[in-house]
């Protein structure tokens, strides 16, 4: 499996109602220092259907500005339609990250 699959297969195990971090994921994969390319990957990803890449934030809960299926806002409203909630910044609450030993 390559490194895209790797990623792909992380995301898809992101529970609805739950988000996790570039660096989550990385980790997940097996490398931490893999962030940047999991952004790529997810921007590239050419089956949003099945890879809900939507469910992906940076560190500090913020939506991607260059969300590649119809960009910020709807991000922020596929996550609200899961059940994720915002804070008063506009980041998504600590509680729904997932928790990565």
């Amino acid at each position: 499996m390559n490194t895209f699959e790797q990623i792909y297969a992380v995301v898809n195990r992101i529970p609805r109602g739950k988000v996790a971090s570039y660096g989550q994921v990385a980790k997940l994969v097996g490398n931490p220092r893999l962030s940047r390319v999991v952004g790529y990957a997810l921007h590239v990803n050419n089956d949003p259907e099945r890879v809900p890449c939507y469910r992906v934030v940076n560190r500090f809960g913020e939506v991607s500005s260059a969300f590649a299926f119809g960009g910020e806002n709807v991000q922020r409203e596929m996550l609200l339609a899961d059940g994720v909630e915002f804070d008063s910044d506009g980041r998504v609450k600590k509680e729904y990250f997932i928790e990565v030993k």
